[in-house]
């Protein structure tokens, strides 16, 4: 097959890139000659883990907090004296031995990584590797896509692997990517990240039949001397893993450097914890080099590029770190659109609440949003926005009752990503989807927040009173002990340290159950508290709900989290005139004393309405602790346990994208 001019030309091209990161990551390995002699010198005395106090600290606690120590484990490190530090003794308890679950979190992880095709001469060949990071985004190396036009002219593969009995692949699925939707880049990290188009057959996008790998942007997530494990597609094979012998060795401010197998291929891989936790995007070997830095081939000579990498002698790998990727593209000037897209990465991401700036349009092509809505043709209201006259035929509302903590976010944005994930859902349950412009979205997140500085005189969302302070404390005591924690100190923990304190108080030991992280645990209680406790706070949030509610007709309320709370008393308040046809809790804390017991109309039974009452929860919310409400309450028609992701437990998108719980509402709305 002839070669075109272009042809060698992008080759060329691709060769000095990859060139240019080889030599990048010796200039790292050369410059921290210091810091790898004072690792050597910590791992000869004895540690493990011979990362800083900081850094061990941070990964005790995270592991602490993310249940992901056993317990059993736990209590028989107060007897080990080998390790120097208490953190670094949880940390090797996380290491030792895995729970089962770690081959099915490896399985799942693995669906999300694909084998890269493009041509840089010749014809289209596997190349590199790339994985999901949202339902739409792919993300890779800048050398691998390093322009639009090569993007545009790759596809991902998904599913090539051999299969548990050795069997070849009999069928893949292949996403083209869509660079004219999102495409954003950056050399000097290494990163590019596409949308990729809808399935060309059914239009399911990628993450809906593969998931996708959530990027986390906290820290602790690894420490000098963890392992790290490795999925890719070597030199274009067949998907691959490397795990156990493989070691983090060195961190940078933007790369991490690690012991682990990989060939060219393994471009664009992620790199992954024990937890199976993305730490960084694979995208460089670190080779061998003399004293003047010159590259060295396995023979300890100088190494010529005509000689090809197979001849270079490697000594390490490197990768971008997940959390700079991240900031990277907070950093970003994003119109709504694109910040819509970024938002599905997920909250851990820190990219699901980014403030609109203008787009740049050469370093971000405006997106077309996978969501049917017309941009631009809604109107705000102060009250937040309310539906469309005759939506659904005219026969009934649908009202979107939000949880807490919105106090800073815009109502229509909130309304078009409750949207979003509702038409997932009846996407997946087949039924029709609906427009955002129908529903109603009573926005009360500003008004809580400023009756609760007035009630408590201290400017903040989650200032409570005395009153309001106890009852936060025994709503969490609550919560806590249907969590399973103990009603006594266990004395086993004795000397083990600060850093085990998480797991002896109510907070700390929600968080641990769940996944949950402690300031949302923690704010979402609050919140509950500051609800329940102020007839002046209930008043007023029932107030500006009632003024943006359809007056008459047939309501479908769908409510999430505090908002459920609010969902109860309102049905002691509505018009006459408007009749509930239909009522659906999603992560509710409706199955706590606690909070029932202090209803308007004292719960735990519901009052008399239209139509039925479906509640549906995730056993690791924290927020939803009190489920299955069946257990306390009568008045439910049915209720649904549902799977969302640790990370993304009480998250509203999760919870209205599986299909049983948008397949009633939609068998609601007709």
């Amino acid at each position: 097959m002839l070669i075109s001019g272009n042809d060698e030309a992008r080759s060329v091209a691709v060769n000095l890139r990859v060139l240019r990161q080889i030599r990048a990551a010796v200039a790292r390995y050369r410059g921290s000659r210091t810091e790898r002699i004072e690792i050597d010198r910590r791992r000869a005395a004895g540690m493990r883990f011979p990362d800083e106090e900081e850094q061990l600290a941070l990964r005790a606690a995270r592991l602490l907090e993310r249940h992901e120590v056993p317990a059993p484990a736990l209590l028989a490190t107060a007897e080990r004296e080998s390790a120097p530090t208490t953190p670094e003794r949880i940390i090797g308890v996380s290491n030792d031995l895995q729970s089962v679950n770690f081959l099915a979190r490896g399985v799942r992880a693995a669906a999300s990584v694909a084998r890269i095709w493009y041509a840089t001469s010749g014809p289209v060949q596997p190349q590199a590797t790339g994985f999901l990071v949202s339902p739409t985004l792919l993300l890779t190396n800048h050398h691998v896509f390093p322009d639009a036009d090569t993007a545009r002219g790759a596809f991902a593969e998904f599913g090539a692997e051999m299969g548990i009995d050795n069997e070849l692949p009999t069928t893949t699925v292949r996403f083209t990517p869509d660079p004219d939707t999102l495409y954003v880049t950056d050399p000097n990290l290494d990163f590019a990240l596409v949308a990729l188009h809808p399935h060309e057959d059914d239009g399911r996008r990628a993450g809906e039949l593969f998931g996708h790998i959530q990027l986390i942007a906290a820290a602790g997530k690894l420490v000098v001397g963890d392992p790290v494990n490795m999925v890719g597609h070597p030199d274009g094979r067949l998907k691959e893993i490397a795990i156990r012998q493989n070691r983090f060795t060195q961190r940078f401010d933007d790369f991490l450097q690690y012991e682990t197998d990989t060939e060219p291929g393994n471009s664009g891989s992620p790199v992954f914890n024990d937890q199976w936790e993305a730490v960084a995007l694979h995208h460089s070997g670190v080779p061998a080099h003399d004293d003047a830095g010159n590259i060295l081939n396995v023979h300890d000579q100088p190494w010529q590029p005509e000689q090809g990498q197979g001849a270079i002698k490697w000594l390490a790998n490197e990768g971008v770190r997940v959390s700079v990727i991240l900031r990277r593209l907070a950093e970003l000037p994003l119109g709504e659109g694109q910040r819509a897209l970024l938002a599905e990465m997920g909250s851990p991401s820190g990219l699901d609440a980014l403030p609109a700036r203008p787009p740049v349009a050469s370093a971000v092509p405006s997106p077309r949003i996978p969501v049917a809505v017309a941009a631009g043709s809604e109107r705000v209201s102060p009250v937040g926005p309310r539906g469309r006259p005759g939506a659904f035929g005219g026969r009934v509302n649908l009202v979107f009752l939000h949880g807490r903590g919105q106090q800073a976010n815009d109502p229509t944005v909130l309304r078009r990503t409750w949207a979003a994930g509702l038409n997932r859902g009846l996407t997946m349950a087949a039924l029709p989807t609906v427009d955002p412009e129908d529903v109603w979205f009573p926005f009360y997140g500003s008004r809580l927040v400023e009756v609760m500085e007035t009630v408590s005189g201290e400017p903040t969302p989650i200032a409570l009173s005395p009153s309001g302070r106890a009852l936060y404390g025994t709503l969490l005591d609550e919560a806590a002990h249907r969590a399973g924690m103990p009603t006594e100190e266990p004395s086993e923990l004795e000397g083990l340290g600060d850093v085990v304190g998480v797991m002896r108080e109510p907070l700390g030991w929600l968080a641990a159950h769940t996944g949950v992280d402690r300031a949302v645990v923690a704010a979402a209680f609050k919140d509950v508290a500051a609800y329940l406790d102020e007839d002046a706070t209930r008043d007023a949030v029932l107030d500006r709900v009632l003024e943006t509610m359809p007056g008459s007709g047939a309501v479908v309320v769908v409510a999430h989290s505090l908002g459920t709370v609010v969902a109860m008393d309102l049905l002691t308040r509505i018009a006459p005139a408007a009749s509930v046809a239909g009522l659906v809790t999603v992560g509710s804390p409706l199955g706590m004393d606690t909070v029932y017991s202090r209803l308007r109309f004292g719960g735990p039974r519901l009052p008399t309405i239209a139509g039925p009452w479906v509640n549906a929860w995730c056993p690791t919310d924290a927020i939803a602790i009190g489920c299955p409400l069946a257990d306390d309450w009568s008045g439910l028609a049915a209720e649904v346990s549902v799977a969302n992701p640790r990370d993304r437990s009480h998250d509203i998108g999760e919870y209205l994208s599986h299909p049983e719980v948008a397949g009633a509402i939609g068998r609601l709305l007709g």
